[in-house]
């Protein structure tokens, strides 16, 4: 019996064109879903000859309404080995086996660098008044050397991003409830007294943490205020790690000079969003993972997973707990 996968969210409608799906055409029939289905019904109807369906990280989250209205689904493969938006306990129920590919944490380092240099440089400001015939030059860059850069979280990516802007002649500090001075060292920064001491410290504040109870809403309005008002916010982490409604007038009172946003509480991004039009906020559409490296291994890996889970023997499984 063949059976039938989607792929969802396949934005760029590169899915097939980036991996080899040769080894398991023979038993699965594979079709790609480019538009986001934000309508359960809609995905439900989209999905209900399905017994496997690879998604991309957290676009479409698989809770347990949705998979109750999935009884034919056996496998769901997403892309890296973590990801919130499934309930991995309701998947176990309903026997779905849930497996993850690897992911590089470098493409988001190097976006969090885009951001940051877009943002200090003006660089969306200029380039849209040289093709628009604006004044030359407009705007006065902020430098980045001597200056300071604060990174809330010094995991696997927020540890590169220090890094490079050691590479940049700046000074480093970086806080997260358990990172020791030792550990900042070795990265080349030094561990700041306490959230509040970095914020008030940093020229640039840079958001790498994962999204737990402890960290949701982690930048409130105290925090926004205690930050410099020449001072910039970078998130390619998590939206929730910052609450919307405190960084919406932060940006409008001027309490920030600004930010730079590749994550939103609502993906895509609705037309009408605040966060499209105000002129302080450089916003990209969660590329952060968005590199051809990246997806070469997302869907080689998926593939990888399917072609085990038809052979009986399903590789990197994601479990509750």
């Amino acid at each position: 019996m063949t059976l039938s996968c989607a792929v969802l969210d396949d934005y760029q409608d590169a899915a097939l064109a980036v991996a080899d799906w040769g080894p398991v055409l023979d038993d699965v029939e594979v079709r790609t879903v480019r538009d986001h289905i934000a309508d359960r019904d809609m995905l439900a109807a989209e999905l209900a000859d399905c017994e496997i369906v690879v998604i991309m990280r957290e676009r479409t989250p698989f809770d347990a309404d949705l998979l109750r209205r999935l009884p034919r689904l056996r496998l769901l493969v997403t892309t890296g080995m973590r990801n919130a938006s499934i309930d991995l306990a309701a998947a176990a129920a309903q026997g779905v086996t849930v497996c993850g590919t690897a992911s590089s944490p470098t493409p988001p380092v190097e976006l969090t660098w885009a951001l940051l240099l877009g943002l200090a440089r003006h660089v969306t400001v200029e380039n849209r008044a040289l093709r628009e015939g604006g004044p030359w030059q407009s705007t006065v860059g902020q430098d980045l050397h001597g200056r300071t850069l604060g990174l809330l979280g010094l995991g696997k990516i927020g540890t590169r991003v220090a890094r490079v802007a050691t590479a940049f002649g700046m000074d480093v500090l970086a806080w997260s409830e358990n990172l020791t001075p030792e550990r900042a060292a070795d990265a080349g920064a030094r561990l700041a007294a306490g959230k509040e001491d970095l914020l008030r410290r940093s020229d640039f504040v840079s958001l790498h943490l994962v999204l737990s109870d402890r960290t949701r809403g982690l930048l409130g309005e105290p925090e926004l205020r205690a930050m410099r008002s020449h001072a910039y916010l970078v998130n390619t982490s998590r939206a929730a790690l910052v609450d919307r409604s405190a960084l919406l007038r932060a940006l409008h009172e001027g309490w920030i000079a600004g930010a730079g946003l590749d994550v939103f509480e609502t993906e895509p991004l609705p037309s009408d969003d605040p966060l499209r039009s105000l002129p302080n906020v450089l916003a990209t559409p969660h590329l952060g993972y968005v590199s051809e490296q990246n997806y070469r291994t997302f869907y080689s890996e998926a593939v990888e997973g399917i072609a085990a889970f038809v052979a009986g023997a399903p590789v990197r499984q994601l479990t509750a707990g």
